[in-house]
């Protein structure tokens, strides 16, 4: 057994692990954005950022910034409490039945963190142990984390493989009492979308309950911007669970739930992450009412980011990349063969103008080093056409740069 000295000796230990050894060479993370945007302008570059979830480009819309002024000059700041034991804004149920209406469901929860509002629901809902919860093998770490803090037995499927589902509930339903199973509208790290039909087919063949996470695909598929229900033609009161942010198409910050009226007023008295955590700021929340509503009112933005996604999936394949399976929705990565050639694109990048934090090791513990592009519907043609150009002109990994990382590595294993 390993013991270690102390809490930061543990820490480090587990960093290098993770891969820190990749930071010797560049580190890319946690940029200051706005820093770095007064920067580039100041030396006369473009600068633009592929890294941002503001799909519908409504995060600095003049509208939006209006209507939290107004909030704060009426309403304040503070969250002030739980909105069980310290009551709540008329604006909370508002949005709440603005959101439930806009999706199709009969009633929403609206939670200060979409990664919380997985985390409790899963974990709480699933709470007996013979309950079972079936996750795509991709899934988000908010759905990982809530089904591992769940007593269920959690089971992973191959990612969108349904005929894999289908095989695992065929061979075990019956061993459980309550099964969920958790899929993704857009699958945040490949861009692909879930399979709903074949879904609600096995929801109905085996008695089980389906929750869809719509944190990417709220605002990004379907015509009308309502997700992979509205995206694949069908209804979505027929799923049990819809959960989704307010960070990326509503241009704020939070969470929601979705579901039948009976399990939403059971959840406002019962769920620890709604009841035990304080309510929605108001100027939180008068953003993302203001970004529902300019959603459905210049809809243009929702196939404005389509065509920028399709784009860029389109010039990238043409110029020999690949970007996976993605749909050519919301977020489109580009594959690379090793961390090294995914961090030294990504530095190639910025130099260039654009900002494209790498995923690697370092950052997801996940095969396929990658580069993930997530659009907006403020992009332009020649930003799309501009950043493939770039990567086109970028020159092999240096010498120097490998020697940075492997001495590193060795060191780290040392």
């Amino acid at each position: 057994m390993t013991r270690h000295r102390s809490l930061s000796d543990y820490a480090s230990r587990r960093f290098r692990l993770a891969g820190n050894a990749l930071l010797e060479f560049n580190n890319p993370f946690f940029a200051q954005i706005d820093k770095l945007k007064a920067d580039f302008e100041a030396q006369g570059t473009h600068f633009v950022s592929f890294a941002n979830y503001d799909y519908l480009g409504l995060a600095n819309h003049p509208r939006i910034r209006e209507e939290a002024k107004r909030e704060v000059d009426g309403l304040g700041i503070g969250a002030l409490a739980s909105r069980l034991v310290g009551g709540e804004r008329t604006t909370h149920k508002q949005f709440e039945a603005e959101i439930a209406r806009f999706i199709g469901m009969e009633s929403a929860l609206a939670l200060v963190s979409g990664y919380l509002s997985n985390v409790t629901t899963i974990a709480y809902l699933m709470n007996g142990k013979r309950d079972a919860i079936f996750i795509d093998e991709l899934a988000h770490n908010s759905i990982v984390y809530g089904a591992e803090g769940a007593p269920a037995h959690v089971v992973k499927f191959r990612h969108n493989d349904m005929d894999h589902l289908d095989h695992l509930l065929a061979r075990h339903r019956e061993e459980y009492r309550n099964v969920l199973v958790v899929v993704e509208g857009v699958y945040s790290m490949d861009g692909d979308t879930a399979d709903l039909p074949r879904l609600l087919e096995i929801k109905d063949k085996y008695k089980i309950w389906l929750m869809v996470d719509e944190a990417h695909s709220l605002g990004v598929l379907g015509e009308t911007g309502r997700g992979l229900a509205e995206h694949q033609g069908v209804d979505p009161q027929r799923i049990d669970l819809i959960i989704g942010t307010l960070s990326k198409s509503l241009a704020s910050c939070g969470g929601y739930i979705c579901a039948r009226k009976e399990v939403i007023e059971w959840f406002r008295f019962t769920l620890p992450g709604f009841v035990y955590s304080v309510g929605f700021s108001p100027v939180v929340l008068a953003a993302a009412r203001a970004a529902l509503a300019l959603m459905q009112e210049e809809t243009w933005r929702i196939g404005k980011l389509a065509q920028n996604a399709e784009l860029f999936r389109q010039v990238a394949h043409e110029n020999g990349f690949s970007t996976g399976p993605a749909i050519g929705r919301g977020v489109v990565p580009i594959l690379f063969e090793s961390d090294l050639e995914t961090m030294w694109a990504a530095r190639h990048l910025l130099e260039k103008g654009f900002y494209v934090p790498p995923v690697v090791r370092i950052g997801v513990p996940k095969d396929g080093p990658r580069l993930r592009f997530f659009f907006s519907a403020n992009h332009t043609e020649a930003e799309i056409r501009g950043v493939i150009q770039a990567l086109r002109d970028m020159p092999p990994v240096s010498e120097e740069a490998q020697r940075i990382v492997a001495a590193a590595m060795a060191g780290a294993a040392a």
